[in-house]
């Protein structure tokens, strides 16, 4: 076991082990035995911390997907100011959506093979979608932009967002002369100037 893994506690060492494996070889190809071997601990640990294969994987999806760190970010770092809060707001997905390929990718290899899975992935777009329609609600009402349809425009946003991410999801990316940066920013501007009232 390397000095890295001896600093982080057992739960997340099996939470890491399990997506690095189910990514590679998908949910079905890996044992608990294989995951609790790969993180360095018995297999009866896994058991005691999640119960289940299929709960180790929710909870790494729970654990290490986007929710939480965008509820601090609209709680606690927005300016009320369009261009600059959707620009952190976009790069901020992408960080945390990038660092998640992974599991990004075990969600879309798996869906429909775990019962109440797909309800489990859906959980954090959907609540960025209700902190987005929130913000655009609030900004509307505050006349900074136009007062039409804030949920259909977070939508809109939000896959304006996941359709760049999952371009670049693999290495063979469908728009190659479209890099990620150039993107937000252009996507954002434009967006920007389409909500000013």
């Amino acid at each position: 076991m390397n000095s890295t893994s001896s600093k982080i506690g057992s739960s997340d060492r099996l939470l890491l082990s399990a997506l690095n494996l189910i990514a590679e070889k998908g949910y079905n190809g890996v044992t608990t035995l294989e995951i609790a071997t790969a993180a360095g601990l018995s297999e009866k640990t896994l058991f005691r911390h999640f119960g289940s294969k299929q709960k180790l994987l929710e909870a790494a999806y729970d654990r290490y997907h986007y929710a939480e760190e965008m509820k601090k970010l609209f709680a606690e770092k927005l300016i009320w100011e369009l261009e600059t809060d959707l620009l952190l707001i976009t790069k901020t997905y992408h960080e945390i959506m990038n660092r998640n390929r992974k599991m990004i990718q075990i969600s879309l290899k798996e869906d429909g093979q775990l019962p109440g899975f797909r309800e489990r992935t859906q959980k954090h777009p959907q609540q960025l979608l209700e902190f987005l329609t929130e913000y655009f609600t609030t900004m509307a009402d505050q006349g900074k932009i136009i007062p039409d349809n804030p949920e259909l425009h977070a939508f809109s946003f939000m896959m304006m967002q996941f359709g760049a991410f999952m371009n670049d999801l693999d290495s063979r990316t469908n728009y190659s002369s479209i890099k990620l940066e150039p993107f937000v920013l252009e996507s954002v501007k434009v967006f920007t100037r389409a909500l000013q009232p």
